[in-house]
């Protein structure tokens, strides 16, 4: 079976993209950057607008009617980020809202990590993934430092053909020392799926494991009750999954080791911005999150089936999740995520002429830590609001600069 076949239900894209009102204003315009933030359905604009406009308030503040609500809404939201990641124990875990990933890995590693480290423990952390996914863990090592302890800070190892995790190689890296693993589930270069539940088996039942979800919530349905995502801290930016900017959450565990309090004197929240969170994950349960990954891996699959067919271009990560077909297991699907690089043109000047056609995507060294400027690629990245129309404008345009 060709990609093409599993675009379905065109007519429900169509409805869902509808929704979009900035895309409907600008159909000369293609949005492939949803890896960087998603556009907002008019659902989340009108949970933002009906909450500033008829009851805004600061949460926890005030006994009077608006800030009650805002309270309850901020509390509702905790609860309906359990909900939409399948949280098993909801009595135990904890939701703490802060500006997107970025934050969220910052909090985990300064309110949580540096607390339960001692002289001569070791962490894993990714060398190859966003590198909000390196700095706090490696800042964690220059705080305890200061104090006099000093803890190793150890590179998840990967893959070189594909980018993946090379959990063999992982597990010769644990040892008695090992107290945390910091990783990635969907890669915001590659696209691919890293297999986390792999690093589990390897380190065992009792070393948490926090994940940056930033590139699968909104994109992919979670449940932390399979033992495939058997973690202990989920990060995700909220603004990535339909929320407003400025917004992002922490799930935590709190089964392995003590419950995650985020630290100092707690400021007003982004009351907005969670409100339109709570919308966002609405909005998502409505449309079946099931539905939005399959569409989007579909015209992922479509436009690599046929980029891999232009010699020009080189694309990054699994050549296994080029793959066309049914018969490709999950795990090895490109995930919304498509990152190439032409043969003669340079990724910015590829970015420049791919935004004079229409397209605006991604065009540099993507924050990948490790990786510089000079190293830049074009990272193609879709959602629920993307066509098969549009991918295939896309690689007409590709294909007239091969």
């Amino acid at each position: 079976m060709r990609a093409e076949a599993l675009v379905a239900d065109t007519e429900w894209s169509r409805s869902v993209r509808a929704q979009f009102p900035i895309l409907a204003a600008h159909p000369e315009l293609v949005y492939l950057d949803s890896a960087a933030t998603s556009q907002k359905p008019q659902a989340v604009l009108d949970a933002a607008h009906t909450y500033l406009t008829s009851g805004n308030a600061n949460a926890g503040r005030g006994t009077y009617p608006w800030a009650n609500r805002t309270t309850e809404a901020i509390e509702r939201a905790r609860h309906r980020v359990k909900e939409f990641l399948g949280d098993p124990r909801p009595d135990l875990s904890g939701v703490h809202f802060t500006s997107g990933a970025t934050e969220g890995l910052r909090t985990v590693a300064r309110d949580w990590l540096a607390e339960q480290l001692d002289d001569g423990d070791e962490i894993l952390v990714p060398y190859a993934d966003h590198r909000a996914n390196l700095d706090p863990w490696l800042e964690v090592r220059s705080l305890l430092a200061a104090r006099g302890v000093d803890v190793r800070v150890r590179a998840l190892p990967y893959q070189e053909t594909s980018g993946d995790y090379d959990h063999r190689a992982f597990a010769g890296l644990v040892g008695p020392r090992t107290r945390f693993v910091a990783a990635t589930h969907v890669h915001h270069v590659y696209g691919g799926d890293m297999n986390v539940h792999r690093l589990r088996a390897a380190v065992g039942p009792h070393v948490p494991i926090c994940l940056d979800a930033a590139q699968s919530v909104g994109h992919l349905p979670l449940r932390l009750g399979d033992p495939a995502l058997d973690v202990d801290f989920v990060v995700f930016s909220g603004h990535k999954a339909f929320a407003l900017p400025g917004t992002g959450a922490v799930w935590a565990r709190n089964t392995r080791g003590p419950a995650l309090r985020p630290g100092g004197w707690q400021g007003t929240p982004n009351t907005v911005g969670v409100v339109s969170l709570l919308a966002a994950l609405d909005w998502l349960e409505d449309i079946g999150a099931e539905r939005v990954s399959a569409h989007v891996t579909a015209l992922t699959t479509r436009l690599t089936d046929r980029l891999r067919g232009l010699p020009a271009y080189e694309i990054l990560g699994c050549p296994a999740s080029l793959a066309s077909g049914t018969a490709l297991p999950q795990a090895q699907r490109r995930h919304g995520i498509v990152t190439f690089r032409h043969r003669d043109i340079p990724s910015d000047d590829l970015g420049f002429i791919l935004y004079s056609h229409g397209f605006m995507v991604r065009a540099d060294s993507l924050c990948q830590a490790g990786v510089a400027s000079k190293d830049g690629s074009v990272r193609v990245s879709l959602h629920v609001y993307n066509t098969a129309e549009e991918v295939d404008r896309l690689l007409t345009a590709l294909t007239s600069l091969s």
